[in-house]
């Protein structure tokens, strides 16, 4: 499950998990910075929280999620355990959230650098250190 800002398009909180329960969505919100408006599918459990800073609009269509459905199609094509359930799947979900990581964190910085550079390309990979 991914929040992601609608302006930068940078992940603001993200979970890996077998389930998409009340408590674990309540807990992303609870983290994550206030927003003045939410949008989400219409998935019975956002309806549920406890507590949106802002207005939540749930969205029968994507034409207000486009910016998250992006996201998690990019996580998708970055990290191959999770384009398909019978290949490259993580056995272990420590492992997955570690990639994850890895990943939301140079993702983020290629958006910022985007939005502060536009005219120059940025590849995801540029935003990864090397490990000493």
């Amino acid at each position: 499950m991914t929040f992601v800002d609608r302006r930068t398009r940078c992940y603001m909180a993200w979970e890996a998990s077998f389930a998409r329960g009340q408590a674990l969505l309540q807990d992303m919100l609870d983290r994550t910075t206030q927003a003045d408006h939410y949008y989400s599918d219409e998935f019975p459990t956002y309806h549920n929280l406890l507590y949106y800073p802002g207005q939540h609009h749930p969205m029968p269509d994507k034409s207000q999620t486009y910016s998250v459905e992006a996201g998690n199609a990019e996580l998708r094509h970055y990290l191959a355990r999770l384009a398909r359930r019978s290949r490259c799947f993580s056995r272990s979900l420590s492992a997955l959230q570690s990639a994850i990581r890895v990943f939301v964190f140079a993702f983020n910085q290629r958006q910022l650098y985007r939005l502060a550079h536009p005219g120059y390309p940025a590849h995801i990979l540029d935003f990864i250190s090397p490990i000493s």
